[in-house]
């Protein structure tokens, strides 16, 4: 029994279900599940608390995902140089910690299981996963920047960056020399992951079709 993966998986799900939006909205005397969009998430944090909470909880939740699996990295000896010569159940454990901070946010046990969208804690624990997914994970923050910045609606630009997000791997994966059975493995749990960023954006889809999504003042072009 792999005792060291299974501390960090549950490790890993426990950091991810802090909800640091909701307690910086407490903290100030405000529940924002009860204002704006109702999501615990960075974006809803942003509009209810302001700007500067906002990119506080934005920065919490990327560390809680990049912690848990950067330090899995470093105690299974996976980061750097290590990591081309692992095979694809060992690369699958260090992204199931990865994931496990990913679903500790997006399920959070300490609120019933509704949580945010996972963007932000996919961010940080995709940069955990060093070099491979770091790699991916920065071309997604970059297709995320550039819609945000053009349309000025997150939720599109979350899809979008979640949409790029396998195909970044994988090229990734074959820049880097990683073996077909790595980059598989990084493949499949990407997609995944774009999957469930999708789902969770659902209504935020039905009111970009229907044009009722908000916009983000600070991305708004004059």
């Amino acid at each position: 029994m792999d005792v060291t993966f299974i501390v960090f998986v549950l490790a890993a799900y426990l950091i991810g279900a802090v909800p640091f939006g909701l307690l910086l909205g407490l903290a100030k005397g405000v529940d924002i599940r009860k204002a704006g969009s109702g999501n615990i998430g960075a974006t809803n944090a942003g509009r209810v608390l302001g700007r500067k909470l906002g990119i506080v909880c934005f920065a919490l939740d990327v560390c809680k995902g990049l912690g848990p699996a950067l330090g899995y990295g470093l105690a299974a000896g996976l980061i750097c140089g290590a990591a081309a010569n692992v095979g694809a159940l060992v690369t699958l454990k260090w992204l199931a910690v990865a994931v496990a901070a990913i679903l500790g946010h997006v399920f959070p046990i300490y609120l019933k299981f509704q949580g945010g969208k996972g963007v932000a804690t996919a961010l940080g624990a995709l940069l955990g996963v060093f070099p491979v997914l770091s790699v991916a994970a920065l071309v997604a923050g970059v297709v995320w920047l550039t819609v945000v910045k053009r349309t000025a609606y997150v939720s599109l630009a979350s899809i979008a960056a979640a949409l790029s997000l396998p195909v970044a791997a994988v090229l990734a994966a074959l820049a880097l020399g990683r073996p077909m059975a790595q980059w598989l493995v990084f493949a499949g749990v990407t997609l995944l992951l774009a999957g469930l960023v999708v789902v969770k954006h659902r209504s935020n889809i039905r009111r970009l079709r229907a044009g009722e999504e908000a916009k983000v003042d600070w991305a708004k072009r004059k």
